[in-house]
């Protein structure tokens, strides 16, 4: 699934606070870490296994949210004939870690970081995923170090990765990065982030692939206590930013098929049923989808920056319903491809918060030097798809809590009013049952009925149920 991470504007309250601690408490998750797995952290911090190769040379910038820490890659873009060279460094933990060490078995427990409503659950201790490992400006650090060389359109002409010291000069943010965009001198990382991004959302859509420009929503707390749950409009910047991290996940999944080795982040087409029950939520959201267009150009069609068409986006992760990790060795798999994005893909491009990446980087650093793969990374890779599963439905369970929380804190004091909507299914065993698609706020919710429910139809639903402690959201019709 795609994350869509709740941010609160302002400060958190204490409901919020006491909340989201008691969905950790009962989803058995905890921010800290053991003590030992603390212990042999700061040590490794001290440390590192620095690369021979210097490419300190290269002035490299992070892009990343407002006040983010966990930094895992920086680039640096140029021209390269007639054509592009994209330098994207990626941060090394396995420089500070060694294979079954207390923070690498820790970190195989976890899988990958959670995150909602401000809080985070972090894949590492926070002395190497926001300290020593990060790639934080002006300090010397250990690197994957992509150099992927594009031709005049944006194709990718060729790909290698190897490891290396860097040094980022700037730790840069979104909003910052648009307004800069205007005044950035010609030639400048900056000024090719567009020009490389326009062209890869051009390459994206002549595959008949999409990437979907998740919204983050914020969490506003009003005055008189009322809580409002809005989507933060996105920035262009976002999703060039997004290309480039693209961009290497594809080429990583090409040097693994290649060398007949690795693990691929995998997705089947979607059903036909799941694009039905999109386009009645496009219909309750009022977003027009016609008839003949393809829901990939759909949903490329859609602008976060509107509310309705920011909750159509979110509504869209439904088609990423069945994503998985395939692991190879020796042969590629039957179904190699991720269906939305047309293409074969890994993920290589976030190892302080994400697990299977560390291992992709491994592969793709052995086949760019033609040497054997690690043991190590051979002997795990097998059991990372069903980690990565178990994870990914750790994040999910987490994520979908916080929402619950943030949605019923939303409608609480609501309970008896009216709002439109469409249903957008009904359950197999009982039609009275089914989803309710609401305007306004945008929220997905049960809605029950005393006749069988008009799926795909306009409706007028009554809020039942609101309840912040068992975090159920209800409406009748």
């Amino acid at each position: 699934m795609a994350t869509r991470v709740l941010q609160v504007k302002g400060a958190s309250t204490d409901e919020l606070s006491a909340g989201v601690a008691a969905i950790q408490q009962e989803q058995g998750l905890s921010p800290d870490f053991p003590a030992d797995v603390e212990r042999a952290a700061e040590q490794a911090a001290r440390s590192p296994r620095l690369p021979a190769t210097d490419l300190t040379h290269l002035e490299l910038v992070t892009i990343d949210p407002v006040g983010a820490m966990d930094l895992d890659q920086a680039m640096h873009l140029a021209a390269d004939g007639d054509g592009y060279v994209v330098h994207y460094a990626i941060a090394d933990l396995m420089a500070f870690l060694a294979p079954g060490d207390p923070v690498d078995e820790e970190a195989h427990r976890r899988g990958e970081s959670l995150y909602g409503a401000d809080s985070k659950i972090p894949l590492h201790p926070k002395v190497l995923s926001e300290g020593a490992a990060s790639l934080l400006p002006d300090q010397e650090r250990p690197a994957f170090v992509w150099t992927i060389r594009l031709d005049a359109t944006g194709e990718t002409r060729d790909a290698t990765v190897q490891r290396a010291r860097v040094r980022s000069r700037q730790r840069l943010d979104y909003e910052s990065v648009q307004r800069a965009m205007g005044q950035a001198p010609a030639g400048s990382t900056l000024a090719l982030l567009r020009t490389v991004g326009e062209l890869r959302i051009a390459k994206e859509a002549e595959r008949g692939g999409v990437s979907l420009p998740m919204p983050a929503q914020e969490i506003d707390v009003r005055p008189d206590g009322r809580w409002l749950l809005e989507f933060r409009d996105m920035l262009p910047v976002e999703d060039w930013n997004a290309q480039i991290s693209l961009l290497t996940g594809f080429a990583a999944a090409s040097i693994m098929v290649k060398g007949q080795v690795g693990i691929l982040r995998t997705l089947p087409p979607a059903p036909e049923y799941a694009v039905t029950k999109l386009r009645r939520t496009a219909r309750a959201l009022g977003i027009d989808w016609p008839s003949g267009q393809s829901h990939p150009d759909f949903i490329r069609s859609l602008d976060p920056s509107h509310p309705a068409e920011a909750a159509m986006v979110v509504a869209c992760t439904a088609l990423l319903r069945g994503a998985g990790y395939a692991a190879f060795d020796g042969h590629v798999p039957e179904q190699p491809e991720h269906a939305a994005l047309a293409s074969t893909y890994a993920h290589v491009t976030a190892p302080l918060r994400r697990l299977v990446d560390r291992y992709g980087l491994e592969i793709c650093t052995a086949l760019s030097a033609g040497e054997p793969v690690p043991q190590w990374v051979l002997d795990r890779l097998d059991d990372l798809p069903d980690t990565m599963r178990e994870s990914g439905r750790k994040s999910h369970a987490y994520e979908n809590a916080v929402l619950n929380l943030v949605e019923a804190w939303t409608l609480q004091s609501r309970i008896g009013e009216t709002f439109a909507g469409v249903v957008t299914e009904v359950e197999q065993d009982d039609e009275r049952k089914g989803t309710v698609m609401v305007r306004e706020p945008a929220v997905e919710a049960t809605v029950t009925s005393s006749s069988p429910l008009p799926v795909g139809q306009d409706v007028t639903v009554t809020l039942t149920d609101a309840d912040p402690v068992t975090r159920k959201v209800r409406f009748s019709l």
